[in-house]
C-alpha cells in the first residue's frame, strides 16, 4: 500500500471529523505524538505513520459521514465579470495558475471561461488580437453546475464526470468551487 506524506494525516483526520484523541485511541499512537506529527515537529517512524494511515483508512471505511461540498470546496474563488475582456481572463488564469474561471454578472454566476474555450476560438479562425479585446460574455461557455453547500460529496463526484468544476452556493451566492484537483486531494 502506498501512503501519502505524513503531512496529510491532519487533513485526512479532519475530513473524517475525528479528534486526535479518537485517532490515538484507535491506533495506539499517543495523542501528543499525533499532534507533533501533524505540526511537523517530529519525524515519525515508518511504523507509526503506517499505523496511523491504516487506522485512518479503516475509520474511513466504517465512517457514516459523507463529506459535504462546503467541506471540500476551495473557498477563495477566482472569478471574472462577464463584461471584462478576454485579455483580463487570460492574465488572471496565468497569474493564479488556474485554467478555468466562473464568469459572474455582479454576484450571479452566468457562465465560464477556460483556456480550452480560448484555444477553440483560435482554432476556429479568431486571431489573438481579435480575441484579447472581446468581452468574455461573447465567447463564454455554460455556467458550471452548482450545488448547495450541504450537498454530499458522493453527489458532487457523480456530477463531475461531465464537467471540470462545480460551484458551491449558499443562498444563491458562490461560496466555494470544487475542481477535479480538489477531488484528487481527497485520495
Amino acid at each position: 500500500m502506498k501512503f501519502p506524506p505524513a503531512s496529510d494525516i491532519r487533513r485526512m483526520r479532519k475530513a473524517l471529523d475525528i479528534t486526535q484523541t479518537e485517532l490515538a485511541k484507535e491506533s495506539g499512537v499517543s495523542q501528543s505524538t499525533i499532534a507533533k506529527i501533524e505540526k511537523d515537529r517530529i519525524s515519525a517512524s515508518y511504523e507509526t505513520v503506517v499505523k496511523l494511515f491504516e487506522t485512518l483508512e479503516e475509520m474511513s471505511k466504517n465512517s457514516k459521514h459523507d463529506l459535504t461540498a462546503a467541506e471540500v470546496a476551495t473557498k477563495e474563488i477566482i472569478t471574472i465579470q462577464s463584461s471584462e475582456k478576454v485579455r483580463a481572463a487570460t492574465e488572471i488564469m496565468r497569474s493564479s495558475g488556474v485554467s478555468q474561471l466562473p464568469v459572474l454578472k455582479g454576484d450571479t454566476p452566468v457562465g465560464s471561461i477556460s483556456e480550452k474555450i480560448i484555444f477553440d476560438k483560435m482554432r476556429s479562425g479568431k486571431t489573438m488580437d481579435e480575441l484579447k479585446d472581446m468581452p468574455i460574455h461573447t465567447i463564454m461557455d455554460d455556467n458550471f453546475p452548482s450545488v448547495n453547500e450541504n450537498t454530499p460529496m458522493s453527489s458532487v463526484t457523480a456530477m463531475m464526470s461531465d464537467c471540470n468544476a462545480v460551484l458551491v452556493l449558499r443562498k444563491g451566492k458562490p461560496v466555494g468551487i470544487i475542481t477535479k484537483a480538489d477531488l484528487l486531494k481527497l485520495i
